[in-house]
């Protein structure tokens, strides 16, 4: 007691000193899409409020980082708090618009940036008791756990990070799913037949033929079974890149936050407990069966059972150096990534605990189209396949832009700086504030030099220093191969031509995407182990799993398998008694 108040003696001691004036203070700092514009009250020459007037990046992200510093700072009366991973341009920005606000009240900020949380040294342990333990709160994650509720089970899902989401809540939101209520309207003729023949062969046969039926026979039902939560796709049915066919649903929601938050709110309203910051250490196993896992908080160490199991959905590896140079050597650090930070293969290692089977591990996806900065995939021009094209740094095609990821990233690494501009028209963007397939408008990714507009295509030629007699070759050439429904590189989708005014480029390059390697599991997603046996009581879904895509992943295949298979994970494990 006599420590604690020492300590908040010291901290008045700093604040009384460094000029700090009550009032209301407004500051801005730079978020991951925009300004963020926040409010500090002072009042009693302590930091009382802090509050968000406005931000437009991704709410389910930016604002667990702008609530876990706002507390930290609040509680602390100090600078000294971390940032938030998985939401760095948020937490930054926020923090900066805290310091503007601050400066304006006459505080130290050097003084103040000296003030930091105490850490816990000694955990407190504790036991919990559930049906169902699901590791991730991505969409594999939420999707099982809204399964097993479903069914009747108890579930507790826990997150290591300080949001939901995962690579979800990054994803473009394409979800593929045979749907002849949309598709015929635009005359596209499908059968789950074609999209199990483009899936298995678009992986070279290597996944597992009957995890791949699943899938491919079940996607349209997890887009009803979606629709039933509340979640809204868009009427027409598009193309994702690799894709192969116009069977691509669009969340009337941005990115993956319909996918989140139709979850979330499920959830929510049963009562369903989400422990956030979490991080699963370890599995539990007694007598040959999983029956729940050992997980920390920044405050406890949870033992928390599960009779009926533990299900892994933790994501893939993208993240983690060691595993993706190990499994690919080729794959070194100095290689982008499109995911988030928590893709570091947590659940491959916890099932290593109990013996399981690893299939296809080297199997590990690249897109041509990440941020030449970031290797994020925001930023990209395309909204569809069917209207766009690749040109490399000489103003040439070089590749069926409607091909395999695999196929279309692999010519891009033999072209010069391993560099594309895609090229669209304003066919494409008829409004300056219509939005990309990652909630920016052309008008936005214009502003900041990420897209590149001219009126012409001599101009835009200029811009992006092409000879504008080759840049204007290629179109027109391209343009030929629209009316001929074929050209030189076997391309099979066309849309409009490239012919209105103004035009677009954005340049993109190749980034590290999806593991398409991991657990083994059955078709009940039931972990096998080494000797192809079950596992008791443990399932696993989404990302973490592998046998299903084989080397290559069709664009739009992942959110239909994180909702397929999540699902299934979740019945099975609530009925698994």
């Amino acid at each position: 007691m006599k420590t604690k108040f020492l300590s908040y003696f010291l901290i008045s001691t700093i604040l009384l000193g460094n000029g700090m004036k009550d009032g209301v203070y407004i500051g801005t700092g730079k978020g991951y899409k925009s300004d963020i514009k926040t409010e500090v009250i002072i009042k009693n020459q302590k930091i009382e409020d802090i509050k968000v007037i406005s931000s437009s990046d991704t709410s389910i992200i930016s604002d667990a980082a702008f609530n876990n510093i706002k507390k930290d700072i609040i509680e602390t009366q100090g600078l000294g708090v971390d940032m938030v991973a998985g939401a760095t341009s948020s937490s930054n920005g926020f923090y900066r618009s805290i310091i503007e606000a601050l400066k304006s009240s006459g505080a130290n900020i050097s003084e103040l940036r000296k003030i930091k949380k105490e850490k816990v040294l000694k955990k407190e342990k504790r036991e919990l008791n559930t049906d169902v333990l699901v590791i991730g709160g991505g969409g594999a994650g939420l999707a099982a756990a809204s399964s097993a509720t479903e069914n009747g089970a108890n579930v507790i899902l826990v997150e290591k990070m300080s949001f939901l989401g995962g690579n979800t809540i990054l994803a473009g939101g394409a979800y593929n799913a045979v749907d002849p209520k949309r598709q015929k309207p635009m005359n596209i003729e499908d059968s789950n037949e074609l999209f199990y023949k483009q899936t298995f062969e678009g992986g070279d046969k290597k996944g597992n033929p009957k995890l791949v039926k699943i899938l491919t026979d079940n996607a349209y039902s997890g887009i009803e079974w979606l629709e039933g939560k509340g979640m809204k796709f868009k009427d027409d049915v598009f193309t994702v890149l690799g894709a192969l066919y116009p069977r691509s649903h669009k969340p009337i929601d941005p990115v993956g936050t319909g996918f989140i938050l139709t979850y979330e709110k499920f959830l929510k309203e049963n009562n369903v407990p989400i422990l956030l910051d979490t991080q699963a250490k370890e599995l539990i196993i007694e007598n040959n069966r999983v029956v729940g896992a050992v997980v920390e908080t920044p405050e406890e160490i949870l033992t928390i059972k599960s009779k009926n199991g533990v299900i892994l959905a933790t994501g893939g590896f993208s993240k983690n150096i060691e595993y993706r140079t190990k499994y690919n050597p080729k794959l070194t650090e100095n290689i982008l990534s499109t995911n988030t930070p928590a893709a570091t293969g947590d659940g491959i290692n916890l099932s290593q605990m109990a013996n399981a089977n690893l299939i296809g591990m080297e199997d590990i996806q690249m897109l041509p189209l990440g941020d030449p900065k970031t290797g994020s995939l925001s930023g990209n021009i395309e909204t569809t396949v069917e209207d766009r094209i690749f040109i490399n740094k000489k103003g040439k095609r070089f590749v069926a832009e409607d091909e395999r990821r695999d196929v279309m990233t692999n010519a891009l690494l033999n072209q010069p700086d391993a560099l594309l501009y895609v090229i669209v028209d304003s066919q494409v963007y008829p409004n300056e504030n219509d939005k990309n397939n990652f909630n920016e408008s052309i008008k936005e990714l214009v502003d900041e030099n990420r897209a590149i507009k001219a009126d012409s295509l001599d101009e835009l030629a200029k811009k992006l220093e092409i000879d504008p007699e080759v840049l204007i070759k290629t179109i027109k050439d391209y343009n030929l191969a629209v009316d001929k429904k074929s050209d030189e590189f076997g391309r099979k989708l066309f849309g409009k031509k490239i012919e209105k005014a103004p035009f677009y480029a954005g340049a993109r390059i190749p980034t590290i995407h999806h593991t398409m390697g991991g657990v083994e599991i059955n078709e009940n997603a039931e972990v096998l182990n080494k000797n192809g046996e079950i596992i008791e009581g443990l399932f696993a879904a989404g990302e973490v799993t592998g046998g299903i895509h084989g080397t290559n992943r069709l664009g739009g295949n992942a959110l239909a398998d994180i909702t397929v298979f999540g699902r299934i994970a979740g019945e099975k494990a609530a009925n698994n008694k």
